[in-house]
This record gives C-alpha cells, structure tokens and sequence, in this order.
C-alpha cells in the first residue's frame, strides 16, 4: 500500500466525515506531518505549515500539482473541518492570536495525532486507537475553548458578539467604543462585518423597522451605524489592510443605500497616524477620517463644511 493509500486509511479509521475521506485530503495530512513516500511512519514530525507549503511539499514528494487558486480549498474542504470536526489539527499553533486571513497562518497536527500516528501498522495502532477515538471528542470541544480565549468580544444592545482575532477587528471594536462615545453616542449599530464571519452582527429589528435589506456583504463598508435622532448614517471602513472610502466607495455606498432618507457620514478609520498616512491618497472628498489614537478629534475632508460657517 503506497503512503497515501495509507493516509487515506487512516482518515477512515479516524473517522473523519465523508467529504473529507480523498486524496487531497490524505495529502494534506502526509505534509502536515512532513512523511514522503519511502519514509516510515514511525518518522512522522510535527511541524507548521502554509496551505502554500503543503501544496509545495505534495508536489514535489508526490507528484501531484494543484493550481493556487486551490489554495482556498484545501482551507474550506479538509483544513477546517481536520481542525472544528476532527479536532486533529491546530491553527496557528505559534501564534493564536494571529489573523484569520493572514497570509502566513500555520496548521499542524496535535500532538495526540502525532503519537498515535507513530504507531501506524504496528499492533500498538490497533490497541490506542479505541482510546484515542474516546479522547479526540473531548479534544474538538477543549480546542474550541482554547482558541475563544483568544478571539475578542463586545457587547452589543445586550448581544454578545465575538470576533476573530487580528488588528482589523481590534480597530472595530475602538470605532464601536470610543468613535460612537465621542462622536454619535446615540447611534444604533445596524450591522458589522468579520474577517472571518463576513456578516458578524445584522440588527434585524431595526432593519425591518427600517424596510432595508442587507445581504451584499461585498459592498458594504465594515460597519454601519444609524443615528435615528439626528437622522444621519455612518458608513465606516476600518481601515488596517483594506483601503478607506474611496471615490469608487463613495459612489457604491451612496447608491446602495440610496433608499435610505438619512444624511450619510462616510468615516475612515484608522488605527494610527502612519496608516493613516499610506492611504491618505486614496480618501475621499466629502469624508471623515478618525484615528483612534486620538478618538475625541476627527479630520473633515471637506472644505465647503467651513466655508459656509
């Protein structure tokens, strides 16, 4: 039996589900625990990998090439469901808090995986799979635990909501606690996004009130706040890798909110002076722009707001 006939066989006894029982996926496994096809598996290591790197080492030691556009399915198709269903890898096990879209997020296997993988094909495998099968379900569900310790959580009209971590959602929660407290306080937050889960947070209540559907999380701006009072809406891009409102989101927003009979404020916001700085080419006239190291001053993009004084 060749090694990814192997890998494949021990995805079935590992039961992992059904989608995830392929070659792609007995490949990813045999460069998580970076194994070619002459090795032994009793040589197995542990070590972090990029999808990038696993599609390089499946490659060059097996002979099967994936476009990098294949990227994405090895994350979406084995990856996560060997990490939240399995529980038979970590993700950035170097750095949990590390982004959920960053380009240099690692896998690896567990260290319960590595060892009982060691066994594989010697009598020892037949006699600590039974154990191991027990322990892996307690594995998925502390894991799960283990990595919310480290995401990052507010509370919204008596909501919990909980991001993924990275310095984009940290910049989201500073508009929500500090640019709201400053500048609209009585604002109501009608949606935010997610690196990770795109649609984070939708105040379905206030919609329906509203009449307004949101689905187009691509054209929206990172969150949206409505101020009923002084009837104005803030559309606001927190800005850390993605750019700010630009003309072209200038003109997208306005006409996706269009419907909506509300004064818009389109804000870019931004964690510091020097990010501020990279993008400030690209900003908009007839926009704000807030940085959150100085949360109670913002900067006007537009020079007619003084005119008239």
């Amino acid at each position: 039996m060749n090694k990814i006939k192997e890998a494949l066989d021990i995805l079935k006894q590992f039961n992992v589900p059904k989608k995830q029982q392929n070659e792609r996926s007995a490949l990813a496994l045999l460069a998580l625990v970076s194994l070619k096809e002459k090795d032994s598996w009793k040589n197995v290591k542990k070590t972090l990998i990029r999808v990038h790197d696993m599609m390089q080492f499946i490659k060059a030691e097996y002979n099967r090439e994936y476009a990098e556009n294949s990227r994405e399915t090895f994350r979406r198709q084995t990856l996560h469901q060997f990490e939240k269903e399995v529980g038979i890898v970590e993700r950035n096990a170097d750095d949990p808090t590390r982004p959920t879209n960053s380009p240099n997020t690692t896998w690896s296997v567990t260290n319960d995986i590595l060892k009982i993988v060691k066994t594989y094909g010697t009598v020892g495998w037949n006699k600590k799979l039974p154990k191991f099968l027990k322990k892996i379900k307690r594995t998925v569900v502390n894991y799960k635990v283990k990595r919310g310790k480290n995401k990052l959580s507010i509370t919204l009209d008596n909501t919990e909501i909980t991001f993924s971590p990275g310095k984009h959602n940290e910049l989201q929660i500073d508009v929500l606690n500090n640019f709201r407290k400053h500048f609209c306080p009585d604002a109501e937050v009608l949606y935010v996004g997610d690196t990770a889960h795109k649609m984070l947070y939708l105040n379905e209540s206030l919609l329906k009130k509203l009449n307004l559907e949101i689905k187009k999380h691509g054209i929206l701006p990172d969150l949206v706040l409505l101020d009923r009072k002084k009837k104005r809406l803030y559309l606001i891009e927190a800005v850390s890798s993605h750019g700010p409102v630009s003309n072209k989101r200038h003109i997208e927003l306005t006409e996706y909110f269009s419907k909506l009979k509300y004064k818009k404020i389109f804000v870019s916001a931004f964690p510091d002076f020097r990010e501020f700085k990279r993008h400030v080419d690209d900003i908009a006239w007839e926009t704000e722009v807030w940085v959150s190291e100085i949360p109670n001053h913002m900067i006007h993009f537009n020079g007619d707001k003084f005119l008239k004084l």
